[in-house]
């Protein structure tokens, strides 16, 4: 039986906000207040229209966006660790699940000669239209309260699995690597044998101690090991293969 990887992006694999990093491709590297204060809580893939929309109008080439995109720096190890999940696609599935899009998650793991790792890429929908201008769409709706309106985690890796045993695909082991709050909601369908691991410091860290706090009332059931490199996620992800 193989093991599952699923992977946040967004201070997971790279080390920064890939939605916030886009920014850099204007001449002076910010945004106007009526574009930073039209956010609204929850619609983070609304806003970034309007930020996608605001570059195209500062006639930003969709290469320059590109290239902007090609230099986010990858977190400490995670090259190690995709590589040698790249090396290991025999024994190990791996999916990433994020809020980010197509267009910037496909771009930056080619760059990186890093795609081989990844079997399916889980986020919203992105395209150039004829105007030159990117446009993102939600991923899909959903009646989870816990998640924003365009993404439930949770949701999309049921889904995966569920369609992954109809195929006859059953993983002994589910690695979940994430940071934010977001990634919270998935954690909440893994089983007893598998490990989720929120990156220290963040968001999802400090939810799952809460959680681990409320004792019976938890919902959760894998074990929790915290990560800062992705040579700690490795070292797991060996040991539990031996």
């Amino acid at each position: 039986m193989k093991t599952l990887m699923v992977f946040d992006f967004d201070h997971t694999v790279v080390d920064d906000n890939s939605d916030t990093w886009v920014i850099r491709c204007l001449p002076d590297k910010t945004l106007p207040d009526s574009v930073k204060n039209s956010y609204r809580k929850g619609h983070w893939t609304e806003f970034m229209g309007r930020v996608m929309s605001y570059i195209g109008d500062q006639e930003v080439s969709p290469d320059r966006v590109r290239s902007v995109m090609e230099t986010i720096p990858f977190t400490a190890g995670m090259t190690d660790l995709l590589t040698f999940i790249s090396e290991h696609k025999s024994a190990i599935d791996c999916i990433v699940i994020s809020d980010s899009n197509t267009m910037f998650i496909d771009w930056i793991l080619r760059a990186s000669g890093l795609q081989a790792a990844v079997d399916q890429v889980f986020t919203n929908p992105a395209k150039f239209n004829e105007l030159g201008r990117m446009e993102v769409q939600c991923y899909h709706t959903h009646d989870c309260d816990r998640c924003p309106v365009n993404l439930c985690k949770k949701q999309v890796l049921e889904l995966y699995l569920s369609q992954q045993s109809d195929g006859g695909v059953e993983y002994e082991r589910i690695f979940y690597v994430g940071d934010g709050g977001n990634d919270l909601c998935p954690t909440s369908c893994l089983r007893g044998p598998d490990v989720v691991m929120p990156r220290k410091g963040y968001t999802l860290e400090k939810l799952l101690a809460r959680l681990e706090g409320q004792a019976d009332n938890t919902p959760l059931k894998a074990k929790v090991v915290a990560w800062s490199s992705g040579i700690d996620v490795l070292e797991e992800l060996k040991a539990s293969m031996q």
